[in-house]
C-alpha cells in the first residue's frame, strides 16, 4: 500500500495530487538509498547525499506550500 505523497512532478511528467481534505497535518520520510542511487549512476556517495538533500529541500518547499503542520525527517543513521 503506497503513503500519499504531496503533489510533485514525477518522472515522466506527471503530477500527484491530493485534495485539501486529503493532506496529511504530518508528513515522515525516511531518507534511504542515497549511496545506492549514486552508485548505480556510477556517482561518488557525496553525489548521492547532495541529491538526497536537493529532494528534501523541494518536499520541505512544497510541505510549506500546501499547509502541511508537521515534517518529520530522518536523515543519517550508522547503517547509512
Amino acid at each position: 500500500m503506497m503513503s500519499p505523497q504531496l503533489p510533485q512532478e514525477q518522472p515522466g511528467g506527471t503530477t500527484l495530487s491530493l485534495s485539501e481534505e486529503a493532506l496529511p497535518s504530518h508528513v515522515a520520510i525516511i531518507m534511504d538509498g542515497n549511496n545506492r542511487w549514486a552508485r548505480a549512476r556510477g556517482l561518488s556517495g557525496v553525489r548521492g547525499h547532495r541529491a538526497g538533500v536537493e529532494s528534501v529541500r523541494a518536499v520541505i518547499e512544497r510541505a510549506v506550500e500546501r499547509g502541511v503542520q508537521t515534517l518529520s525527517l530522518f536523515a543519517f543513521s550508522s547503517e547509512n
